[in-house]
């Protein structure tokens, strides 16, 4: 009789225990949710510069105050507000280096440069210059610190073409490649005058027309971020 009663004991907690095996166990488990493959946009946005044209900000830029209110500028505003303070700063560089030079800041202006037709199109203008580009046009492309893409046309920040005197087959402002030494480009457009060559340093003249930091091969790399190693 005991032994009965142990056999059906044993009987009764295999049961149970097969009962609670067999059970829907989804009670005891926990599920990861999805991972969102969406851009998370929250947050506070802050525009603190653009560097479409390296430099230019920089140059012409009359105090901290107007640097930085460029920087935070949507470029579609950026001609009607600071044209004109560029243009002025541009003008006030040349009176500076006039006095520097003891020579008289009325004689030393801002010299039409080498754009040529590339920003005036190819009817002449004057018949000393052909075709000059004014401190008043180059400050307005130049105000708008955004880079072009010509995809009809070579890349380049500017090609001279022939170069001086006629720079045939010129080509400015369509892109920019690694090679393009943006700074003196931009250095010969603001000071070189016709020839691109105007304040290069030489007959007791300021060197202008350069930063002295030469591009070469060393500086560049066919992976991102495409920089060369430190020399």
């Amino acid at each position: 009789m005991k032994i009965r009663n142990i056999n059906i004991l044993f009987a009764g907690l295999f049961l149970s225990i097969l009962t609670v095996g067999c059970s829907d166990d989804d009670d005891f488990m926990t599920t990861t949710p999805p991972i969102s493959t969406e851009i998370d946009f929250s947050g506070n946005y802050s525009q603190v510069d653009h560097i479409g044209r390296p430099g230019i900000n920089t140059v012409l830029s009359s105090s901290a105050e107007i640097k930085n209110m460029h920087n935070t500028t949507i470029p579609s505003q950026m001609q009607s507000a600071f044209q004109a303070s560029f243009e002025t700063q541009l003008e006030g560089l040349h009176d500076a280096y006039a006095i520097a030079l003891g020579a008289d800041p009325a004689d030393i202006n801002f010299e039409p440069n080498i754009l040529g037709d590339i920003l005036n199109g190819p009817e002449p203008t004057s018949m000393d210059n052909p075709n000059p580009v004014s401190a008043t046009v180059l400050t307005t492309v130049l105000a708008s610190d955004v880079l072009e893409v010509a995809p009809d046309a070579p890349t380049t920040y500017f090609n001279p073409g022939s170069g001086a005197p006629s720079f045939e087959g010129a080509i400015g402002f369509t892109g920019r490649t690694l090679q393009d030494d943006v700074i003196d480009i931009s250095l010969i457009l603001l000071f070189g005058g016709e020839t691109g060559a105007r304040f290069n340093g030489e007959g007791g003249l300021p060197q202008l027309v350069t930063d002295g930091v030469a591009l070469t091969a060393d500086n560049i790399s066919s992976d991102f971020p495409y920089i060369g190693a430190p020399e």
